[in-house]
Protein backbone atom coordinates (compact mmCIF):
# COMPACT_ATOMS: atom_id res chain seq x y z
CA UNK A 1 0.00 0.00 0.00
CA UNK A 2 1.13 3.52 -0.74
CA UNK A 3 1.35 5.41 2.55
CA UNK A 4 -0.72 8.27 1.16
CA UNK A 5 -3.60 5.96 0.21
CA UNK A 6 -4.74 5.79 3.84
CA UNK A 7 -4.38 9.51 4.51
CA UNK A 8 -7.61 10.64 2.93
CA UNK A 9 -9.33 13.02 5.32
CA UNK A 10 -12.56 11.04 5.00
CA UNK A 11 -10.86 8.10 6.72
CA UNK A 12 -9.99 9.99 9.93
CA UNK A 13 -12.38 10.15 12.93
CA UNK A 14 -12.77 13.92 12.85
CA UNK A 15 -11.83 14.56 9.25
CA UNK A 16 -14.77 12.57 7.91
CA UNK A 17 -16.97 15.47 9.04
CA UNK A 18 -14.81 18.13 7.38
CA UNK A 19 -16.96 18.71 4.29
CA UNK A 20 -19.75 20.26 6.31
CA UNK A 21 -17.91 21.14 9.52
CA UNK A 22 -14.87 23.10 8.29
CA UNK A 23 -15.11 26.80 8.99
CA UNK A 24 -18.16 26.48 11.20
CA UNK A 25 -17.97 23.63 13.73
CA UNK A 26 -14.26 23.01 13.10
CA UNK A 27 -11.66 25.71 12.46
CA UNK A 28 -14.14 28.60 12.93
CA UNK A 29 -12.76 32.12 12.57
CA UNK A 30 -13.53 34.55 15.38
CA UNK A 31 -12.50 38.08 14.50
CA UNK A 32 -12.12 41.40 16.25
CA UNK A 33 -10.55 42.37 19.56
CA UNK A 34 -10.13 39.40 21.89
CA UNK A 35 -12.97 39.50 24.37
CA UNK A 36 -16.50 38.39 25.16
CA UNK A 37 -17.91 40.21 22.13
CA UNK A 38 -16.37 39.26 18.81
CA UNK A 39 -17.46 38.59 15.22
CA UNK A 40 -18.21 35.25 13.60
CA UNK A 41 -19.01 35.15 9.89
CA UNK A 42 -19.65 38.89 9.89
CA UNK A 43 -22.12 38.68 12.78
CA UNK A 44 -21.54 39.83 16.38
CA UNK A 45 -21.44 37.00 18.91
CA UNK A 46 -21.14 36.66 22.67
CA UNK A 47 -18.09 34.44 22.93
CA UNK A 48 -17.68 31.78 25.64
CA UNK A 49 -14.73 29.99 24.00
CA UNK A 50 -11.83 32.16 25.13
CA UNK A 51 -8.64 31.01 26.84
CA UNK A 52 -8.49 34.26 28.76
CA UNK A 53 -9.66 33.46 32.28
CA UNK A 54 -8.64 36.62 34.12
CA UNK A 55 -8.88 38.97 31.15
CA UNK A 56 -5.20 39.60 30.45
CA UNK A 57 -5.33 39.21 26.66
CA UNK A 58 -6.34 42.84 26.13
CA UNK A 59 -5.35 44.32 29.47
CA UNK A 60 -3.89 47.78 28.67
CA UNK A 61 -0.67 47.16 30.61
CA UNK A 62 -0.19 43.86 28.81
CA UNK A 63 -0.80 45.39 25.39
CA UNK A 64 1.64 48.20 26.17
CA UNK A 65 4.33 45.77 27.36
CA UNK A 66 3.84 43.45 24.37
CA UNK A 67 4.12 46.40 21.96
CA UNK A 68 7.20 47.93 23.56
CA UNK A 69 9.01 44.59 23.87
CA UNK A 70 8.33 43.75 20.23
CA UNK A 71 9.53 47.15 19.10
CA UNK A 72 12.74 46.76 21.13
CA UNK A 73 13.64 43.17 20.32
CA UNK A 74 11.59 42.03 17.34
CA UNK A 75 10.27 38.48 17.24
CA UNK A 76 13.59 36.89 16.25
CA UNK A 77 15.66 37.52 19.37
CA UNK A 78 17.18 35.41 20.84
CA UNK A 79 18.02 33.48 17.70
CA UNK A 80 18.80 29.92 18.76
CA UNK A 81 18.07 27.16 21.24
CA UNK A 82 18.76 28.21 24.79
CA UNK A 83 21.50 25.62 25.30
CA UNK A 84 23.41 26.93 22.26
CA UNK A 85 22.84 30.65 21.79
CA UNK A 86 19.30 31.54 22.85
CA UNK A 87 19.58 32.10 26.58
CA UNK A 88 19.12 35.49 28.28
CA UNK A 89 19.02 37.05 31.73
CA UNK A 90 15.30 37.68 31.31
CA UNK A 91 14.56 34.03 30.50
CA UNK A 92 16.34 33.02 33.69
CA UNK A 93 14.75 35.81 35.73
CA UNK A 94 11.29 34.73 34.60
CA UNK A 95 12.02 31.14 35.59
CA UNK A 96 12.99 32.33 39.07
CA UNK A 97 9.77 34.34 39.34
CA UNK A 98 7.64 31.37 38.29
CA UNK A 99 9.37 29.03 40.74
CA UNK A 100 8.88 31.48 43.60
CA UNK A 101 5.22 32.02 42.77
CA UNK A 102 4.33 28.31 42.70
CA UNK A 103 6.51 27.62 45.75
CA UNK A 104 9.11 25.40 44.09
CA UNK A 105 12.90 25.54 44.05
CA UNK A 106 13.36 25.97 40.30
CA UNK A 107 11.48 26.16 37.02
CA UNK A 108 12.17 25.73 33.32
CA UNK A 109 10.45 27.61 30.53
CA UNK A 110 8.85 25.52 27.79
CA UNK A 111 7.88 26.75 24.34
CA UNK A 112 4.42 25.19 24.32
CA UNK A 113 2.20 23.40 26.82
CA UNK A 114 1.36 20.32 24.73
CA UNK A 115 4.87 19.83 23.45
CA UNK A 116 6.39 20.75 26.80
CA UNK A 117 4.71 18.26 29.11
CA UNK A 118 4.87 15.51 26.49
CA UNK A 119 8.62 15.98 26.24
CA UNK A 120 9.02 16.36 30.01
CA UNK A 121 7.38 12.96 30.60
CA UNK A 122 9.70 11.42 28.03
CA UNK A 123 12.66 13.08 29.74
CA UNK A 124 11.74 11.97 33.28
CA UNK A 125 11.08 8.28 32.61
CA UNK A 126 13.46 5.46 31.77
CA UNK A 127 12.68 1.92 30.68
CA UNK A 128 12.73 0.57 34.25
CA UNK A 129 10.29 3.20 35.55
CA UNK A 130 6.51 2.88 35.80
CA UNK A 131 4.02 5.67 35.08
CA UNK A 132 0.50 5.70 36.53
CA UNK A 133 -1.98 8.26 35.19
CA UNK A 134 -5.62 9.34 35.34
CA UNK A 135 -7.88 8.05 32.56
CA UNK A 136 -9.16 11.56 31.80
CA UNK A 137 -5.71 13.11 31.52
CA UNK A 138 -5.27 15.55 28.64
CA UNK A 139 -4.08 14.29 25.26
CA UNK A 140 -0.63 15.82 25.84
CA UNK A 141 -0.17 13.57 28.88
CA UNK A 142 -1.49 10.51 27.05
CA UNK A 143 0.89 11.14 24.16
CA UNK A 144 3.79 11.64 26.57
CA UNK A 145 2.96 8.37 28.30
CA UNK A 146 2.87 6.62 24.91
CA UNK A 147 6.53 7.55 24.42
CA UNK A 148 7.43 5.67 27.59
CA UNK A 149 9.07 2.32 26.79
CA UNK A 150 8.47 0.91 30.28
CA UNK A 151 5.28 -0.11 32.04
CA UNK A 152 2.31 2.23 32.24
CA UNK A 153 -0.93 1.83 34.16
CA UNK A 154 -4.08 3.93 33.98
CA UNK A 155 -6.59 4.36 36.80
CA UNK A 156 -10.27 5.32 36.28
CA UNK A 157 -10.83 9.04 36.68
CA UNK A 158 -10.21 10.16 40.27
CA UNK A 159 -10.65 6.58 41.51
CA UNK A 160 -8.26 6.52 44.47
CA UNK A 161 -9.04 2.92 45.38
CA UNK A 162 -8.03 1.81 41.90
CA UNK A 163 -5.00 4.11 41.93
CA UNK A 164 -3.85 2.28 45.06
CA UNK A 165 -4.15 -1.03 43.20
CA UNK A 166 -2.09 0.34 40.31
CA UNK A 167 0.54 1.59 42.75
CA UNK A 168 0.72 -1.89 44.27
CA UNK A 169 1.35 -3.33 40.78
CA UNK A 170 3.88 -0.64 40.00
CA UNK A 171 5.72 -1.15 43.29
CA UNK A 172 6.19 -4.87 42.60
CA UNK A 173 7.71 -4.05 39.22
CA UNK A 174 10.13 -1.36 40.37
CA UNK A 175 11.25 -3.51 43.28
CA UNK A 176 12.51 -5.92 40.63
CA UNK A 177 13.78 -3.43 38.07
CA UNK A 178 15.20 -0.77 40.37
CA UNK A 179 13.09 1.89 38.70
CA UNK A 180 10.83 4.56 40.14
CA UNK A 181 7.13 5.48 39.93
CA UNK A 182 5.62 8.66 38.50
CA UNK A 183 1.93 9.45 39.08
CA UNK A 184 0.38 12.00 36.72
CA UNK A 185 -2.92 13.80 37.17
CA UNK A 186 -4.44 17.22 36.60
CA UNK A 187 -5.25 20.03 38.98
CA UNK A 188 -8.39 21.01 37.06
CA UNK A 189 -9.71 18.70 34.36
CA UNK A 190 -10.38 20.90 31.37
CA UNK A 191 -13.51 19.22 30.04
CA UNK A 192 -15.57 18.41 33.14
CA UNK A 193 -14.06 21.13 35.35
CA UNK A 194 -13.61 18.91 38.41
CA UNK A 195 -10.42 18.91 40.47
CA UNK A 196 -7.93 16.11 40.68
CA UNK A 197 -8.04 14.37 44.06
CA UNK A 198 -4.70 15.79 45.07
CA UNK A 199 -5.24 15.43 48.82
CA UNK A 200 -6.05 11.75 48.50
CA UNK A 201 -3.24 11.11 46.04
CA UNK A 202 -0.60 12.85 48.14
CA UNK A 203 -1.84 10.97 51.22
CA UNK A 204 -0.81 7.75 49.48
CA UNK A 205 2.82 8.88 49.70
CA UNK A 206 2.84 7.57 53.26
CA UNK A 207 2.21 4.09 51.86
CA UNK A 208 3.95 4.10 48.46
CA UNK A 209 7.18 5.54 47.09
CA UNK A 210 6.24 7.66 44.07
CA UNK A 211 6.60 11.16 42.69
CA UNK A 212 3.64 13.28 41.56
CA UNK A 213 3.41 15.41 38.41
CA UNK A 214 0.38 17.71 38.19
CA UNK A 215 -0.77 19.44 35.01
CA UNK A 216 -2.59 22.53 36.30
CA UNK A 217 -3.25 24.36 33.04
CA UNK A 218 -6.77 25.39 34.09
CA UNK A 219 -5.96 25.89 37.78
CA UNK A 220 -2.97 28.23 37.44
CA UNK A 221 -4.25 31.77 37.92
CA UNK A 222 -7.82 30.75 38.74
CA UNK A 223 -7.69 28.50 41.82
CA UNK A 224 -6.36 29.11 45.31
CA UNK A 225 -6.21 32.19 47.52
CA UNK A 226 -3.37 33.75 45.52
CA UNK A 227 -3.98 32.01 42.19
CA UNK A 228 -1.19 29.45 42.48
CA UNK A 229 -3.63 26.74 41.44
CA UNK A 230 -5.39 23.59 42.53
CA UNK A 231 -2.57 22.61 44.88
CA UNK A 232 -3.04 25.83 46.84
CA UNK A 233 -6.83 25.44 46.72
CA UNK A 234 -6.55 21.97 48.27
CA UNK A 235 -3.70 22.80 50.64
CA UNK A 236 -1.17 20.36 49.13
CA UNK A 237 1.02 22.53 46.90
CA UNK A 238 4.09 21.46 48.87
CA UNK A 239 3.25 17.79 48.21
CA UNK A 240 3.28 18.23 44.42
CA UNK A 241 6.73 17.18 43.25
CA UNK A 242 6.51 18.58 39.74
CA UNK A 243 4.10 21.37 38.88
CA UNK A 244 3.28 22.14 35.26
CA UNK A 245 1.18 24.82 33.62
CA UNK A 246 0.76 26.42 30.25
CA UNK A 247 0.55 30.19 29.71
CA UNK A 248 -2.31 29.66 27.25
CA UNK A 249 -5.16 29.90 29.76
CA UNK A 250 -4.95 32.50 32.55
CA UNK A 251 -1.90 34.18 31.03
CA UNK A 252 -3.46 34.42 27.55
CA UNK A 253 -0.18 33.91 25.71
CA UNK A 254 2.15 31.19 24.40
CA UNK A 255 4.52 29.04 26.44
CA UNK A 256 4.56 26.91 29.58
CA UNK A 257 6.75 25.94 32.51
CA UNK A 258 7.68 23.01 34.72
CA UNK A 259 8.64 23.64 38.36
CA UNK A 260 10.07 21.39 41.04
CA UNK A 261 13.26 20.50 42.93
CA UNK A 262 16.34 22.30 41.62
CA UNK A 263 18.19 19.03 41.02
CA UNK A 264 15.36 17.61 38.90
CA UNK A 265 14.71 20.80 36.92
CA UNK A 266 18.41 21.10 36.16
CA UNK A 267 18.37 17.52 34.87
CA UNK A 268 15.36 18.34 32.71
CA UNK A 269 17.05 21.51 31.45
CA UNK A 270 19.92 19.45 30.05
CA UNK A 271 17.85 16.53 28.75
CA UNK A 272 14.45 17.74 27.48
CA UNK A 273 14.61 17.30 23.73
CA UNK A 274 11.78 19.69 22.86
CA UNK A 275 13.82 22.57 24.31
CA UNK A 276 17.37 21.48 23.49
CA UNK A 277 16.51 21.16 19.81
CA UNK A 278 14.14 24.14 19.50
CA UNK A 279 14.50 27.90 19.35
CA UNK A 280 14.06 29.74 22.65
CA UNK A 281 10.87 31.64 23.39
CA UNK A 282 11.17 35.05 21.69
CA UNK A 283 12.01 37.90 24.02
CA UNK A 284 8.69 39.77 23.59
CA UNK A 285 6.82 36.60 24.64
CA UNK A 286 8.99 36.30 27.76
CA UNK A 287 8.67 39.98 28.71
CA UNK A 288 4.93 39.93 28.02
CA UNK A 289 4.49 36.82 30.14
CA UNK A 290 6.43 38.43 32.98
CA UNK A 291 4.01 41.35 32.93
CA UNK A 292 1.08 38.93 32.96
CA UNK A 293 2.51 37.09 35.99
CA UNK A 294 2.98 40.43 37.74
CA UNK A 295 -0.66 41.39 37.15
CA UNK A 296 -1.86 37.96 38.21
CA UNK A 297 -0.16 38.53 41.55
CA UNK A 298 -0.83 42.24 42.08
CA UNK A 299 -4.41 42.57 40.79
CA UNK A 300 -6.46 39.97 42.70
CA UNK A 301 -9.61 41.78 41.58
CA UNK A 302 -9.17 40.12 38.19
CA UNK A 303 -9.53 36.66 39.73
CA UNK A 304 -12.30 37.92 42.02
CA UNK A 305 -14.29 39.18 39.04
CA UNK A 306 -13.77 35.86 37.26
CA UNK A 307 -15.34 34.04 40.19
CA UNK A 308 -18.18 36.56 40.36
CA UNK A 309 -19.03 35.64 36.76
CA UNK A 310 -18.47 31.91 37.36
CA UNK A 311 -20.78 31.80 40.37
CA UNK A 312 -23.51 33.83 38.65
CA UNK A 313 -23.37 31.67 35.55
CA UNK A 314 -23.22 28.30 37.27
CA UNK A 315 -25.84 29.20 39.89
CA UNK A 316 -28.19 30.55 37.25
CA UNK A 317 -27.84 27.52 35.01
CA UNK A 318 -28.40 25.11 37.90
CA UNK A 319 -31.49 27.05 38.98
CA UNK A 320 -32.82 26.58 35.44
CA UNK A 321 -32.38 22.82 35.91
CA UNK A 322 -29.24 22.33 33.85
CA UNK A 323 -26.79 19.55 34.66
CA UNK A 324 -23.28 20.95 35.08
CA UNK A 325 -21.79 17.64 36.10
CA UNK A 326 -19.03 17.71 38.70
CA UNK A 327 -17.36 21.05 37.94
CA UNK A 328 -15.57 22.76 40.83
CA UNK A 329 -13.79 25.34 38.71
CA UNK A 330 -14.52 28.08 36.14
CA UNK A 331 -14.85 25.39 33.44
CA UNK A 332 -18.61 25.13 32.93
CA UNK A 333 -19.92 22.09 31.04
CA UNK A 334 -23.65 21.92 30.31
CA UNK A 335 -24.91 18.39 29.64
CA UNK A 336 -27.94 17.81 27.42
CA UNK A 337 -29.52 14.69 25.94
CA UNK A 338 -29.24 14.41 22.15
CA UNK A 339 -27.30 13.08 19.18
CA UNK A 340 -24.67 14.60 16.88
CA UNK A 341 -27.22 15.96 14.40
CA UNK A 342 -29.22 17.67 17.14
CA UNK A 343 -26.01 19.09 18.60
CA UNK A 344 -25.12 20.62 15.25
CA UNK A 345 -28.54 22.20 14.78
CA UNK A 346 -28.54 23.51 18.35
CA UNK A 347 -25.15 25.18 17.85
CA UNK A 348 -26.34 26.73 14.58
CA UNK A 349 -29.39 28.11 16.38
CA UNK A 350 -27.27 29.50 19.24
CA UNK A 351 -24.86 31.22 16.88
CA UNK A 352 -27.22 32.44 14.18
CA UNK A 353 -30.36 33.32 16.13
CA UNK A 354 -29.09 34.05 19.63
CA UNK A 355 -25.62 35.37 18.79
CA UNK A 356 -23.90 33.07 21.30
CA UNK A 357 -20.69 31.24 20.47
CA UNK A 358 -19.64 28.26 22.59
CA UNK A 359 -18.14 24.86 21.87
CA UNK A 360 -20.13 21.63 21.60
CA UNK A 361 -18.65 18.23 22.48
CA UNK A 362 -20.17 14.94 21.33
CA UNK A 363 -19.21 11.26 21.15
CA UNK A 364 -16.51 9.91 21.51
CA UNK A 365 -15.40 12.64 23.95
CA UNK A 366 -18.65 12.15 25.87
CA UNK A 367 -20.92 9.06 25.80
CA UNK A 368 -23.34 8.53 22.93
CA UNK A 369 -26.61 10.40 23.40
CA UNK A 370 -24.96 13.24 25.30
CA UNK A 371 -24.29 16.78 24.11
CA UNK A 372 -21.88 18.85 26.17
CA UNK A 373 -21.82 22.60 25.72
CA UNK A 374 -18.55 23.90 27.15
CA UNK A 375 -18.49 27.44 28.51
CA UNK A 376 -15.32 29.23 29.63
CA UNK A 377 -16.19 32.28 31.75
CA UNK A 378 -13.68 35.11 32.02
CA UNK A 379 -13.15 38.15 34.22
CA UNK A 380 -14.17 40.42 31.33
CA UNK A 381 -17.62 38.92 30.86
CA UNK A 382 -20.50 40.79 32.49
CA UNK A 383 -23.60 39.83 34.44
CA UNK A 384 -25.63 40.94 31.40
CA UNK A 385 -23.67 38.40 29.34
CA UNK A 386 -24.50 35.76 31.93
CA UNK A 387 -28.22 36.54 32.00
CA UNK A 388 -28.45 36.60 28.22
CA UNK A 389 -26.78 33.21 28.02
CA UNK A 390 -28.93 31.59 30.71
CA UNK A 391 -32.08 32.76 28.95
CA UNK A 392 -30.86 31.53 25.57
CA UNK A 393 -29.88 28.14 26.98
CA UNK A 394 -33.31 27.81 28.51
CA UNK A 395 -34.92 28.37 25.12
CA UNK A 396 -32.68 26.02 23.12
CA UNK A 397 -33.02 23.28 25.75
CA UNK A 398 -36.79 23.52 25.36
CA UNK A 399 -36.46 23.30 21.56
CA UNK A 400 -34.23 20.24 21.93
CA UNK A 401 -36.88 18.47 24.03
CA UNK A 402 -39.62 19.47 21.58
CA UNK A 403 -37.72 17.97 18.63
CA UNK A 404 -37.02 21.21 16.79
CA UNK A 405 -33.43 20.14 16.16
CA UNK A 406 -34.42 16.81 14.62
CA UNK A 407 -34.82 18.73 11.36
CA UNK A 408 -32.26 20.79 9.53
CA UNK A 409 -32.47 24.51 10.21
CA UNK A 410 -33.08 26.18 6.87
CA UNK A 411 -32.01 29.74 7.61
CA UNK A 412 -28.25 29.23 7.52
CA UNK A 413 -25.68 27.75 5.18
CA UNK A 414 -22.87 25.98 7.01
Amino acid sequence: MDLFDKLSIEKSPLGKHSQYAHGYFAFPKLEGEIGPHMTFRDKPVLNWSLNNYIGLANHPEVRKTDTEATAQYGLGYPMGARMMSGNSNLHEQFEEQLATFVQKEDAILLNYGYQGILSAIDCLLGRHDVVVYDSEAHACIVDGVRLHVGKRFVFPHNDIENLEKQLERATKIVNETGGGILVITEGVFGMAGDLGKLREITALKSKFNFRLLVDDAHGFGTMGKTGIGAGEELGVQNQIDLYFSTFAKSMATIGAFLAGPEMVINYVRYNIRSQIFAKALPMPIVIGAMKRLELLQTQPQLRENLWKIVKALQTGLREKGFNLGRTESPVTPVFLTGDEHQAGQLIIDLRENYGIFCSAVVYPVVPKGIIMLRIIPTAVHTIDDVNRTINAFGEVAKKLIEGVYNQKLTNVTV
